[in-house]
């Protein structure tokens, strides 16, 4: 196969992609990997595929607002255009320093992405790209520019355009084509259309500067007035349906002074900082927002651990019961709906798939309890931060107008994780300590991905930003609204001690096409070489950098100063894609702009939540194993206690206040609550001195006593239910009660009542009597109850819905590349011509029979030649293949496959042809 002459202007998407080199195809690949879901079979189907429109839009929404408005002037000017065409649509005529440098990367992203194609001469916006975002009447470009003069004309009588022409100035000419060529070229010179409107009245003009910047359309009577008139008659308004004029594309741009854009926003707003703090009051409240996080996980799961709330019978959680939740934990409405689907995505809680079915733990949450506090919170934040579920839309509406319920359907958002990580790496880019003010965080965002069409109505991003900063502050990732350590180590970003300045790198081409050389890449800024437990370089140089990529990442946002210049870009690593071998010429790319930082892969998020699990450790407080009893039958905790001594508290006092100290008071009913978990009084009497740090007062002690005296004294059993009391003077006391008359109690032996009502109803009936009566099984011994009961079975975190084809990793590029050159070294390589078979283009398998594809094995096995074959594998795919045969024997040939670069076996009744190469194409 002869190699491709780079120095030849391709004609096609197709041949542009065929002249670059591995490194170029990897970043298309990994920019847009849906190019590759499933990888295409040669460079032909490649190019076809990023034509399509499902993909071109994904990859315009994609963009940054400057490379869409390239993208948006390539649209208006002429096809092709020149690169100084594009840059005075950019820059305007004045000329603008921060566009002409900026325009090389933005060209280079869009080429990049194969969205562009051709040298600096013939720049070709993608079909499909242009119909998006030409100038039409359904869809109005951002630009605000009309159609130009032969698409306004293209209805108009010829008669009429000589009218036109005539009134303008210009001579008259034959045909109607060449008299639009010659108003277009009136319009488009700068010194004879200056002449033109100063002919026309201060009232015209005044008409052209409403519709200058759009929209160019507007509305006129059948008798305009004189000055309108006066624009017709001179083709500065032209008609497009009755009632209706249209200013020219190449009017307009005159008037804009060759501008496209009203504003061109060539660098990124900078993250503006709203208030600064010292990093160790930042670490220390994101450390006492962590702790809480996990306090109020515990409370909702213990709130619901003997069964939950019901699950609606559309899903989810009912109104009413959030409000009790949010009650119970003492938190607002939407806080309560956040912990709770975070306590859902990280697996803590599910429904438990029963008849009556009711949401509880699962026995997940037990194994997270026995997990240190760092490493319970680092499986919370790292689920925040790759979840798609999104709390902030319960209440709202679906496409259908039905509410949005807690844990119901509908509230997976796949844009969640991406934006959660972008304004946590927007927050990583500030020096430590300083908060962003919000607005300035929503207007990068807003840079990044401008809304397109009908997303204007719908700022999802900006919800989810929002959504985004409180969150991290509720979980701890955040302190005082700036990124605190542990959440930078979770990140996986270096820390940051002074002000990132970053932008658009610096360059010396325009990023031209394939013949341009430079690096293939820019370096990410590495920040500062920090020491210590503050610095949270673990994930920095152990996460980050085991990442083998043909691009490298920038740190962070801009956020003072110009444009900064990259370093230059280190060699790629071993197995990143480089060229074709010994196959195909290797061409040079241009330099491409850094990309944002991409969220880790799982093994790098892995060291990442490690460190930051052991920067999060020191801030946390230490478990304490004492309490302070009180007088007024209280026990004051005054931090976090050890597990076993908080459930045990929990069992034999109830919470009455929280805070930096929780306030437990003790109540028969809580007495007797751990009585029936099977505590005897000996018992909670020696776990109190145990654990106090002051003498068990005697009023509590008296309690304890007093209650177990008479814990059990009556027996609850099931008749439905009966009464059993050695006392009979008790069971006349219950009769003669009129508390009991719901009970229909009635005598059976003399220490022995029966009721009507369940055994569970008859211990609270009489437990409101004011009785401690106890539960026997059927032998008659006492059932001890547990705080501890309803777990589902097990069950699986709900998996994150993915935003499109994930992004592929350096192995796959290269192996989806390597299919790729290898199909379209079949595809495109020069065969002989056959007098028996016919003649076949490069897209169709060859054919031949059986008898002439063997006597053609078999000579090509003596003669050492290379042949082209059509082969249909055992699940029906069909390939072109350059093999090169060894032996044939048994049906079978061995060749060397030129395209899988290694040797193959090939069954000859699967292959549908075989053809010669021609000379010249080794």
């Amino acid at each position: 196969m002869s190699d491709p002459d780079p120095a030849t202007p391709p004609r096609s998407l197709a041949e542009a992609l065929r002249v670059r080199d591995d490194a170029s195809l990897a970043v298309l690949l990994r920019s847009r990997p849906d190019l590759i879901t499933p990888v295409p079979t040669d460079l032909t189907q490649l190019a076809t595929r990023a034509g399509t429109r499902a993909s071109v839009v994904r990859a315009l929404e994609r963009l940054d607002r400057f490379t869409l408005q390239t993208a948006e002037a390539l649209a208006v000017a002429a096809d092709p255009a020149t690169y100084d065409e594009l840059l005075g649509l950019m820059a305007g005529d004045a000329g603008d320093p921060a566009v002409a440098g900026a325009l090389p990367h933005a060209l280079g992203t869009l080429r990049d992405q194969a969205l562009v194609w051709g040298g600096d001469d013939r720049l070709r916006l993608v079909r499909t790209a242009r119909e998006l975002l030409v100038p039409a009447p359904q869809h109005p470009s951002p630009t605000g520019l009309g159609p130009t003069v032969r698409e306004a004309t293209s209805g108009m009588s010829p008669g009429r355009i000589q009218e036109i022409v005539t009134t303008a100035g210009l001579a008259s000419t034959h045909d109607a084509v060449s008299a639009v060529a010659s108003l277009s070229a009136l319009f488009t010179d700068r010194r004879r259309m200056a002449a033109l409107l100063a002919d026309v009245p201060e009232e015209s003009r005044e008409v052209l500067s409403r519709l200058v910047w759009g929209p160019p359309y507007g509305q006129v009577t059948a008798d305009p007035a004189p000055h309108l008139r006066r624009l017709l008659d001179r083709g500065l308004l032209l008609p497009t349906t009755p009632g209706t004029v249209v200013l020219p594309r190449e009017v307009a741009l005159h008037l804009r002074e060759g501008r496209a854009h009203r504003a061109t926003e060539p660098l990124p707003p900078p993250v503006e900082a709203a208030s600064t703090h010292r990093p160790q009051v930042v670490d220390t409240t994101a450390a006492g927002q962590a702790y809480t996080a996990l306090a109020t996980v515990e409370d909702l799961l213990k709130d619901w651990d003997e069964g939950g709330p019901a699950v609606l019978r559309a899903g989810g959680l009912s109104v009413r019961d959030l409000k009790r939740t949010a009650v119970a934990l003492d938190v607002p409405e939407p806080v309560a709906a956040f912990w709770v689907e975070l306590a859902y995505a990280a697996g803590l809680l599910a429904s438990d798939g029963e008849a009556d079915e009711r949401y509880a733990a699962t026995p997940a949450y037990d194994e997270w309890l026995d997990q240190p506090v760092a490493q319970r919170w680092a499986l919370l934040a790292e689920t925040w931060l790759t979840a798609t579920r999104t709390a902030g839309l319960i209440g709202g509406r679906d496409a259908k107008d039905r509410t949005l319920s807690t844990l119901g359907p509908g509230l997976d958002r796949s844009a969640a994780p991406e934006v959660r990580h972008r304004v946590l790496t927007l927050l990583a880019g500030l020096p430590e300590g300083q908060s962003p003010s919000a607005e300035s965080v929503l207007a990068r965002l807003r840079w990044e991905r401008p809304l397109r069409g009908p997303q204007q109505d719908d700022d999802l991003r900006g919800r989810l930003a929002r959504w985004a900063l409180s969150e991290a502050e509720l979980l701890g990732v955040t302190g005082r609204g700036a990124l605190s350590t542990q959440g930078r180590a979770l990140l996986g970003a270096p820390a940051a001690t002074t002000p990132v300045t970053a932008g658009r790198p610096a360059t010396g081409s325009r990023g031209g096409g394939p013949s341009a050389t430079g690096p293939s890449g820019t370096t990410r800024d590495a920040g500062p070489s920090v020491t210590g437990p503050s610095a949270g370089t673990g994930p920095s140089a152990t996460a980050r950098d085991a990442r083998s990529s043909a691009t490298t990442r920038d740190s962070g946002p801009s956020t003072t100063g110009p444009a900064a210049t990259a370093p230059s870009a280190p060699a790629p690593p071993d197995n990143a894609p480089t060229g074709p071998g010994d196959k195909l010429p290797v061409h040079h790319e241009h330099p491409r702009p850094a990309a944002h930082p991409e969220p880790l892969s799982p093994a790098e998020q892995a060291v990442a939540t490690a460190a930051a699990v052991r920067l999060l450790a020191p801030l946390l407080p230490e478990p304490l194993d004492h309490v302070l009893l009180q007088a007024d039958l209280t026990a004051v905790a005054p931090g976090p206690l050890q597990r076993p001594l908080a459930a045990m508290l929990d069992v034999l006092a109830d919470v009455e206040s929280k805070g930096g100290a929780t306030v437990y008071r003790f109540t028969p009913g809580s007495v007797r609550r751990a009585l029936d978990a099977g505590r005897s009084a000996s018992d909670l009497h020696a776990f109190l001195a145990e654990h106090s740090r002051t003498p068990v007062p005697q009023p509590l002690a008296y309690l304890i006593d007093d209650v177990a005296r008479r814990h059990g004294h009556l027996r609850v059993g099931a008749a439905s239910a009966y009464v059993r009391c050695d006392d009979d003077a008790v069971l006349n006391e219950i009769l003669a009660d009129k508390r009991a008359a719901g009970l229909r109690l009635r005598r059976l032996a003399p220490t022995v009542l029966a009721a009507q009502a369940d055994p569970a109803a008859l211990l609270e009936g009489l437990r409101a009597m004011g009785f401690a009566p106890a539960a026997e099984s059927a032998e008659g011994d006492v059932v001890i109850t547990r705080a501890d009961a309803h777990r589902t079975p097990p069950r699986t975190a709900p998996e994150p819905v993915p935003d499109g084809p994930p992004t592929p990793d350096t192995t796959l590029l290269a192996a989806a590349i390597r299919a790729i050159r290898a199909g379209d070294l079949a595809s495109t390589t020069p065969r002989k011509p056959s007098a028996s078979a016919p003649a076949v283009t490069g897209g169709e398998l060859p054919r031949t029979t059986s008898a002439e594809t063997l006597a053609t094995m078999q000579a090509a096995v003596l003669t050492g030649e290379v042949l082209w074959i059509g082969y249909v594998n055992a699940e029906g795919a069909a390939s072109q293949r350059v093999i090169a045969p060894v032996r044939v024997e048994g049906g079978f040939v061995t060749a060397y496959d030129h395209t899988a670069d290694e040797v193959r076996t090939y069954p000859l009744h699967r292959i549908t042809g075989v053809a010669e190469l021609a000379d010249d194409a080794g």
